[in-house]
């Protein structure tokens, strides 16, 4: 079943309803101190408005006085008196106003980082909790582009929104307020007129450059996922000696990203010129009003000042409001991924009431078990088999036939069509996933490993481990000789995926953390299938320590390592074509047997091999020639 969507939280074009949805993480429950920090910085936001707004005065009555228009009720000498002591309090008000503005950014640096940091949070965890068909379907640098992305947008939409959007108009309200009472309403209608057009022009070219932006964003993706991917692939690149082919795909991506980014500060650049425009007319109509009000003698060369002066204040917000829409729109257009991915409901979810699981003797059964990855390919149709507690049981069979699905439903990686998969009894859909994992233990045929130290990937399978438990569970799995030959011994780093480590050592780190997690169930799926012959004994014989006493579940592509078990299931096109013991399953000579004398054959065929070369390099060395590398 694919995943479902909800209703969409983030959306460019519906800013409002993501901002509600943000409000949460601007006005977080159970964080007064955070709230406090909210209320002190908007208090001081509107100080600082309050204060700016006199700073026109300031100029008018320093004009005024220097004109000799001032009245200051006799003073000696008034003019200059007064013109130096307004100078200095013009001044002073810039400084406070600057102040205001700065504890206000870091009364609220806090919020917005708390903010940023608890989706951050919330969409990792999200991820954990989507269903492995998500993850397989998408691309990690892609993912993690987005969630860079989203949270830097998030970052910008929660300041902007908190501490300028209603400012800003609070500051246009006072600002036409002060030219009806002043000058009146013609004043007011050319501000009125100007700040509109000015808006206007604003959202319809913000709105135009959002689909280039989210073009630029797209192939921002592209191209990080490109190179992420083959970075990872990084021995694959060498093998086949494509560095030139992968430069090629990754500037093919980047040059897409070239133009996109291009056409972004382009467009800036027009939008900025259009708001040039608009408001540089109507401030040319403001200032020859001013100054034929002047030449009339119904103003001052200070009112002239003044208006010129809280026009240019005017200005500030005014293409505030513009970067404030802009970087809001952009900010939304960069979270879009980010909430939808949010929005993705997991496919496999506990239920309602889902009690825990509890382990009696650890007994799996699988109970006319049908699946399908898709409705039109069934991949298991009606299997019934019974994995007695303590016992191994072994599942075989053609690549295809559903072997490692079933681990993969053991583990409720997938939720069943039909039939039922039982532990003591008890349908995993019934009880929580947490307490299903608990209590299996994986080897993978392809083990990956983080890249940390040797000691953090065992300790991964019980964090809470001691350094003594981690090396007795290394010793197990015969992997302590080895890490005491490595420079740093446990400390010593793997690499990314483990790289650093061959095939085998990966798989005994692999047993390792399984035995520290000491789970009552294990499952091997194909643990040995991508090792030499002689690693695989070496493995098989740690593997058989681990599952002495467990119920073990052994995925197996090479049939000479489930010969002690205690049934092997043989799987053919979904379907249980035989089951039995080893030798059972010999007798009948069926599929199992034609299965095991075409592995022997092989088998016998490579041991052949090494001993013809092994002969003639001895030859070689006998005649006294060097031997061939």
């Amino acid at each position: 079943m694919a995943a479902k969507k909800k209703t969409i939280s983030a959306d460019a074009s519906n800013p409002l309803g993501t901002l509600v949805n943000l409000w949460p993480y601007m006005w977080p429950q159970g964080r007064a101190d955070l709230k406090a920090r909210v209320v002190w910085a908007t208090f001081f936001l509107f100080l600082a408005k309050f204060v700016l707004l006199t700073v026109p005065y300031f100029f008018k009555w320093a004009t005024d006085a220097l004109n000799g228009k001032l009245d200051m009720a006799g003073l000696l000498p008034a003019f200059l008196l007064g013109a130096v002591v307004l100078v200095i309090a013009l001044n002073f008000t810039r400084l406070l106003q600057v102040g205001l503005n700065q504890l206000r950014d870091a009364l609220f640096a806090s919020v917005g980082q708390y903010a940023v940091r608890q989706l951050a949070y919330k969409t990792f965890v999200h991820m954990h909790q989507l269903s492995l068909r998500f993850h397989l379907e998408r691309k990690t640098g892609g993912l993690s582009r987005i969630i860079e992305r989203g949270t830097k947008g998030i970052e910008t939409i929660v300041r902007f929104t908190i501490l300028n959007t209603v400012p800003t108009l609070l500051e246009f309200l006072l600002t036409a307020i002060i030219f009806w009472i002043s000058y009146g309403f013609w004043y007011v209608l050319v501000t009125a007129v100007t700040v509109w057009l000015y808006i206007w022009f604003t959202i319809k070219a913000s709105d135009w450059r959002i689909s280039i932006r989210r073009s630029m964003n797209d192939s921002d993706t592209d191209a990080n996922t490109k190179a992420i991917d083959s970075l990872l692939n990084f021995e694959t690149v060498k093998y086949f000696g494509n560095e030139d082919m992968e430069a090629k795909r990754f500037d093919a991506s980047m040059a897409r990203y070239e133009k996109a980014a291009t056409d972004v500060w382009t467009s800036l650049g027009w939008l900025n010129f259009g708001q040039g425009v608009i408001f540089g007319l109507g401030t040319t109509v403001m200032m020859v009003m001013s100054a034929l009000a002047v030449q009339r003698g119904e103003q001052t060369i200070g009112d002239f000042v003044f208006v010129n002066a809280l026009l240019l204040q005017l200005s500030v917000p005014l293409n505030f409001i513009g970067f404030v829409y802009r970087e809001i729109r952009q900010g939304l257009t960069d979270i879009e991924q980010m909430f939808e991915l949010l929005e993705v409901e997991p496919e496999v979810v506990d239920k309602p009431g889902a009690r825990e699981l509890v382990i009696a003797r650890g007994a799996i059964a699988f109970k006319d078990v049908h699946f399908a990855y898709d409705p039109e390919r069934p991949i298991l149709k009606g299997i019934s088999f019974d994995v007695p507690a303590g016992k191994t049981v072994a599942i075989v069979g053609p690549s295809g036939a559903g072997k490692s699905t079933i681990s993969r439903l053991l583990y409720r990686f997938y939720d069943i069509q039909g039939g039922a998969i039982t532990i003591d009894g008890q349908d995993l859909r019934e009880v929580t996933q947490a307490s299903l994992r608990r209590v299996i233990g994986m080897v993978p045929q392809d083990t990956v490993l983080f890249n940390d130290t040797v000691a953090y990937n065992i300790r991964y399978g019980r964090p809470s481990a001691t350094e003594a438990e981690v090396h007795a569970a290394a010793e197990v799995a015969q992997i302590k000789h080895f890490i005491r030959t490595l420079p740093d011994g446990f400390d010593t780093k793997v690499g990314e995926r483990g790289l650093k480590l061959s095939g085998g050592e990966k798989q005994r780190v692999a047993i390792a953390r399984t035995i520290l997690k000491s789970p009552p169930i294990l499952i091997l799926d194909e643990a040995t299938s991508a090792l030499d012959t002689t690693t695989e004994h070496d493995i098989q014989s740690a593997l058989d320590v681990v599952s002495k006493n467990r119920t073990t579940l052994v995925i197996a592509h090479r049939l000479s390592t489930v010969i002690s078990a205690d049934e092997i299931i043989v799987l053919r096109d979904g379907q249980i074509a035989e089951r039995g013991t080893h030798v059972a399953l010999l007798e009948k000579e069926g599929l199992y047997a034609s299965m095991w004398n075409r592995q022997r054959e092989a088998t016998q065929a490579e041991e052949q091999l090494r001993k013809v070369r092994e002969s003639d390099d001895l030859g070689v060395v006998l005649r006294g020639e060097p031997a061939a590398e």
